[in-house]
């Protein structure tokens, strides 16, 4: 436990510090590169069956797996075959779910038997790795210097990178809100939530973790192509994130509290009890309630995703405009949060030292 509990602060520190390097080749990509070609082999497999069922080619197979060209929905429907893409959907969520914790396994314990030092030098980079608080810093803060140095073409690019709704269409408060809404939300996902799997149960967890929510991020859509494929992955998203996203909005409370002037604790804690329903997924509104009700901003809204107009309602007061210098105050509120995750897990992981030596 000792090695795990020094392994664990210094992947902390070192995605404090150096976040991701963009040269350096990163698990997550690889999680990516499995998913889609997961994705794709099953989807060639599924549609050449479809074709062939129907009396078509194997190239007319391979043409549905893009956009369909029948504009019978109820055809579709009946050609697409949902209980085979829900199957198809859950064997991709195993797949994904054994290989990286199965990868992260076959690392860290060689690694511990060579010499526990060695074995804690590797779970502290396989830590680091999982964390991603740097990165979503350094991401958000491309799309601040782009509205601050008023290139708003600029700032669209950059938020397009970490949102996954339509942003040609956002002016510079809809741009400079996209980025604090993300910011807001990946503190749990990306930062909380991982820390809190990886203090429980290593790399070998926090990559676990790491295969879910990247799972959700490429197939947990609502749209046509995913509404049946990708639910086994939302669904799991959604329950492997229950708890985090609430431990995550009570910590992001309270570095409301503590973090000055520029934050309202009274009205993180006001907004969050009122609106941390107000949103599709039971865990997207938690933090997001209380970044809004912290910085006295109105979030959240309509929004368009894939061309199509998606209803939401608003999350917090609109007692002050949103502003791009608000995205360096979502940026202060996530650190303080995460700095209060870390002490919160390294408690806890020095209360079970302490309870295994006695």
């Amino acid at each position: 436990m000792r090695y795990h509990i020094i392994a664990f602060f210094t992947g902390f520190l070192l995605d404090m510090m150096l976040g991701d390097p963009y040269f350096l080749p990163h698990p997550v990509r690889l999680l990516g590169s499995l998913i889609k070609k997961t994705e794709t082999s099953f989807r060639e497999n599924h549609f050449r069956e479809v074709s062939l069922r129907n009396g078509g080619s194997r190239q007319g197979g391979k043409k549905k797996s893009g956009k369909a060209q029948n504009t019978d929905p109820e055809q579709k429907q009946q050609k697409r075959n949902p209980e085979k893409e829900l199957r198809l959907g859950i064997w991709l969520v195993v797949i994904v779910t054994f290989a990286a914790p199965a990868a992260a396994a076959l690392v860290l314990l060689p690694a511990y038997l060579l010499h526990p030092w060695i074995g804690a030098a590797a779970e502290a980079i396989m830590t680091y790795q999982i964390l991603a608080a740097k990165s979503l810093k350094v991401e958000s803060m491309k799309v601040y210097r782009c509205l601050k140095s008023s290139d708003p073409e600029g700032a669209r690019m950059a938020v397009s990178m970490i949102v996954g709704r339509d942003t040609k269409c956002l002016d510079e408060e809809g741009i400079a809100r996209a980025a604090i809404e993300t910011v807001a939300e990946n503190t749990s996902d990306g930062v909380i939530a991982p820390m809190l799997y990886t203090a429980v149960g290593g790399p070998v967890l926090g990559f676990w973790y790491k295969a879910v929510n990247t799972l959700d991020s490429m197939v947990g859509y609502k749209n046509e192509k995913y509404f049946y494929f990708g639910r086994a992955a939302a669904r799991l998203d959604d329950g492997a994130n229950y708890i985090p996203a609430r431990i995550s909005a009570y910590l992001m409370i309270l570095a409301a509290y503590i973090g000055g002037k520029q934050f309202s604790g009274k009205g993180a804690l006001t907004v969050y009890r009122r609106d941390r329903r107000k949103h599709a997924s039971p865990n997207s509104a938690q933090t997001e309630s209380v970044c809004a009700g912290a910085l006295g901003i109105r979030l959240a809204g309509d929004a368009s995703y894939f061309g199509k107009v998606v209803k939401k309602p608003y999350i917090g007061d609109a007692l002050g405009k949103v502003e791009f210098e608000d995205i360096r105050s979502v940026n202060r509120l996530m650190y303080l949060t995460a700095w209060l995750g870390e002490i919160l897990c390294l408690l806890f992981m020095v209360s079970m030292e302490i309870l295994a030596g006695s």
